[in-house]
């Protein structure tokens, strides 16, 4: 009985192999990389590009001899007709409102998150969160007429009267820029929660943790960069927002932080001038882009300090 024996073919080569991987097209993939590529790119661009046309008109007024860096950042009168350009007059403003907009959505936001995701049902939570997120969707005209009819009246009856506070101040139009942006600060904190991996509740509730010691003290930690991220975006919206402040606060600059004070923020300011017939060139025209320019660099400082503080805080819970 004679045997055959079959030949098995020899392992290609590693390199060959290869080769083979390599020469395969993966059309799909280069799209969706030339694609993100571009997204990426358009982004860079356009935020190159503002900082560039604001950098080049704000020259212009900088070019002035009227106008000096140590008056523009070391005075506190904006007055263009007089010849008086301290920003901080419009800065004051924009940080007292800003301030008082953060301590109203950041505690009430916060709350809401850990109610949305640990102590609401399933049901309440379909609820609740689409109704809290709809205020996002309401046009800041109607905030801002909200606060100047509403909040504003409250606010003179609880500080004695039109004698002390006047229509317009600043602590009316910030509380109201709380409510704007607490659905920011609370939709972003609650899926933050949310990510938070089940195991950290589940050792926490083990050790004979409380709910409320769980969200506190395991929770709110755990997802602190998604909190200050959502903390980032909200100081980012209030520091931005235009109609409420211009509706509201008051409709000169001025140089306080009182919040029961009228005055103007630089958005405000930029709103109320620009939607007057200034002639192209004009001091007055190119002022407004040096106050651009100014509220531009004021957020990206404050975007890094919050940024710096949630790095210090992400390395205590490493």
């Amino acid at each position: 009985m004679t045997t055959q024996t079959q030949s098995i073919p020899a392992a290609a080569p590693e390199s060959e192999w290869a080769g083979q991987l390599q020469k395969k097209v993966r059309w799909g993939e280069g799209l969706v990389e030339a694609s993100l590529f571009a997204v990426g790119f358009v982004t860079i661009f356009i935020t190159l590009a503002i900082t560039i046309v604001l950098g080049d008109q704000a020259l212009l007024f900088f070019a002035e001899p009227e106008v000096t860096l140590r008056e523009f950042f070391l005075t506190t009168s904006w007055q263009p007709k007089a010849g008086q350009f301290g920003i901080w007059a419009l800065v004051s403003a924009t940080l007292t409102t800003s301030a008082i907009a953060i301590l109203v959505a950041l505690p009430l936001g916060l709350s809401a998150a850990i109610y949305l995701s640990e102590y609401a049902s399933p049901r309440a939570r379909g609820v609740l969160k689409p109704v809290l997120e709809t205020l996002a969707g309401i046009p800041t005209v109607v905030y801002g007429y909200f606060a100047l009819l509403f909040v504003s009246p409250i606010v003179r009856n609880m500080f004695g009267g039109t004698e002390n506070v006047g229509v317009y101040n600043m602590l009316s139009a910030g509380l109201v820029m709380g409510i704007m942006i607490l659905p920011l600060i609370a939709s972003m904190s609650e899926d933050a929660l949310s990510a938070v991996p089940n195991a950290l509740r589940e050792a926490a509730y083990a050790m004979g943790a409380t709910k409320l010691e769980v969200s506190a003290q395991v929770l709110v930690p755990a997802a602190f960069s998604g909190i200050g991220a959502a903390v980032i975006v909200g100081i980012a919206r209030a520091v931005g927002e235009t109609m409420i402040v211009a509706i509201a606060s008051g409709a000169g600059p001025k140089f306080t932080f009182n919040p029961l004070d009228a005055a103007e923020t630089m958005t405000g300011h930029i709103a109320r001038i620009s939607g007057g017939d200034l002639p192209y060139g004009t001091i007055d025209y190119t002022s407004l882009f040096a106050i651009a320019l100014m509220l531009f660099l004021l957020t990206l400082v404050l975007n890094l300090i919050s940024q710096w503080i949630i790095a210090k805080f992400r390395e205590q819970y490493e």
